[in-house]
């Protein structure tokens, strides 16, 4: 049914009201026939976005693994390309385990970075591509080609990137083009004639701190002005961006701004971040996402997009009530309009993906992140008290 009326709902914690869906979109008016649902008096806030995860590789569903890898970057990705193996980890088995998760928390789109190798060649993404498949209509996946190996250190990379953007993978993605590939000019010529073979947007890993990522991020604004693609490159993590030198990240920040180019934070508890408020007032799109979940890079996380809002307040020192709200805002409307997601609201003529939250206000729905009462599709339900209507392989 994607028809409905929802009454004694208060939209992003305003009064009570009835909100109306027809044909899987909001509506001013009920349509004929449509079923009621009461809300109780709750708060519906957008669905929320994921905006950066790792679908192929989460450990969800399996024994515990136990983990003894580090302290480098380049261990862990390593380590997890061995794993993959040992395990025989099924990216499709995988990637459905982990969105049927996020469904039930409220997520209603995924960007999710999927790895692409010469070890593993194109796996990960054909498993990815048919969980997208089973689950259309529960939750919409794009997936970004991830050489997390390296491109330019393995030969033949390059070329899997390029088939899997044939095959209809949306996003072109990179990796620390200083810290694993030891080449950011190459490494970032060949992503940027990916997007430009293709017409596909970017979204680059960037984990090097200080001023080995602002040379990162200049070599992707030089690249950004000189294809013309502004509004079409995000930057995820952007550890850089939260160095002590403020002086020289505010320069760093006027730049991106001036070149549209969007920034994802995963608000981690260990490195340096990028300051939303900041970025917000700077005009800088700004999403979200959980990053890795029980993987084997480590044992957190749960797809709670809530959550992740409430890790951008304590990373962000943000206390206020519209401070909270902010938080949110760059789960739902920052993510959505990262990737760049149509019609996303809860105003007339947007999809009906929507999410019934318990509390007072949008505030206290962040602190609470109580079970959803009610998660919506293009207006059909796809989750009940924290259950989705499907179950995981």
């Amino acid at each position: 049914m994607t028809n409905l009326t929802l009454t004694n709902v208060r939209p992003m914690g305003a009064a009570a009201t009835n909100l109306h869906i027809a044909d899987g979109r909001f509506a001013d008016a009920a349509p004929e026939g449509a079923e009621v649902i009461d809300c109780g008096g709750r708060i519906l806030i957008p669905g929320l976005i994921e905006a950066h995860t790792h679908l192929d590789k989460s450990l969800l569903g399996l024994p515990w693994y136990r983990n003894e890898v580090g302290p480098r970057l380049i261990d862990k990705i390593d380590n997890e390309r061995a794993v993959k193996v040992s395990l025989g980890l099924d990216p499709r088995v995988q990637s459905e385990r982990q969105a049927i998760q996020s469904v039930a928390f409220g997520t209603t789109h995924i960007r999710s970075h999927v790895d692409v190798d010469t070890h593993h060649g194109l796996a990960g993404v054909e498993g990815v591509m048919a969980t997208r498949e089973k689950l259309a209509g529960i939750v919409d996946i794009e997936i970004v080609a991830f050489p997390q190996s390296g491109m330019i250190t393995r030969p033949g990379t390059v070329e899997l990137m390029d088939e899997a953007l044939s095959m209809g993978v949306e996003v072109v993605g990179g990796l620390d083009p200083c810290g694993i590939d030891r080449d950011p000019r190459a490494h970032l010529d060949a992503i940027f004639a990916l997007a430009d073979k293709h017409g596909k947007p970017i979204d680059i890993h960037l984990h090097e701190r200080d001023a080995l990522g602002w040379l990162s991020m200049e070599e992707i604004l030089v690249r950004t002005r000189a294809h013309g693609m502004q509004g079409q490159v995000t930057v995820s993590h952007a550890f850089c961006l939260g160095a002590a030198d403020r002086a020289a990240v505010a320069a760093l920040q006027d730049q991106l701004a001036e070149a549209r180019i969007h920034i994802v934070t995963t608000a981690p508890s260990a490195t340096t971040v990028p300051a939303v408020k900041e970025l917000r007032a700077l005009g800088i799109l700004t999403g979200s996402g959980s990053d890795g979940i029980r993987d084997t890079w480590g044992p957190y996380g749960n797809g709670d997009m809530l959550e992740r809002a409430m890790f951008i307040g304590l990373r962000n020192n943000l206390r206020r009530d519209d401070e909270v709200e902010l938080a949110l805002d760059i789960c739902t409307h920052g993510g959505a309009a990262v990737m760049g997601i149509d019609s996303y609201g809860l105003t007339p003529g947007c999809a009906a993906d929507a999410v019934l939250v318990e509390g007072e206000t949008v505030a206290e729905a962040v602190a609470l992140r109580a079970p959803r009462k009610l998660v919506l599709k293009g207006g059909r339900v796809t989750a009940r008290d924290g259950a989705c209507v499907l179950d995981a392989p």
